[in-house]
């Protein structure tokens, strides 16, 4: 976790209507300074001065594990979401934008995963009931940073598809 990730995927939930974001670290000093940063923004000097970022930054829920969080989606939803993870690599029966577009239109709840670094482990993408195409640009290069990934796909899933016609 990164303060940029922190700020950067707040702030396009905010703006693609998210109802929360949850960043997921076993890591206690992780957790610690991702609490430090938040609480700067939503409770401290950062908030008066930046009320828009306070408003993104309210977003963000910290969890131990990726149960936890589906536990706090169930109870806040009545129902556990459906995990939809995201990979850069190629995967046999990936779920296209499209479908998971119009999945979330139906209804849901929907936890959409995404990792850092090395991406998510093995374990975690077995664990999920869907895994999200990747995004694709015109070269093999794939190594985009977790909230430019984040952006691409909010805006696939949820921006206005008629913008700019």
């Amino acid at each position: 976790m990164t303060n940029l990730d922190l700020h950067d995927i707040a702030r396009a939930a905010g703006t693609y209507g998210v109802r929360g974001y949850y960043v997921v670290t076993p890591l206690s000093d992780q957790q610690v300074l991702a609490r430090r940063i938040i609480a700067h923004w939503t409770q401290g000097k950062g908030g008066e001065f930046n009320p828009v970022r306070r408003e993104a930054l309210s977003l963000v829920r910290i969890k131990d594990d990726l149960g936890s969080a589906v536990e706090a989606i169930r109870r806040e939803t009545g129902r556990p979401p459906e995990i939809v993870a995201t990979c850069a690599r190629k995967r046999d029966g990936a779920l296209p934008y499209g479908l998971f577009r119009q999945m979330i239109g139906d209804g849901g709840p929907y936890l959409l995963v995404f990792g850092t670094a090395w991406g998510l482990s093995p374990a975690l993408l077995e664990r999920a009931d869907y895994v999200l195409a990747p995004i694709e640009g015109p070269t093999a290069y794939n190594h985009l940073s977790v909230r430019s990934a984040a952006a691409i796909i909010l805006d696939r899933l949820l921006g206005d598809r008629t913008a700019g016609r």
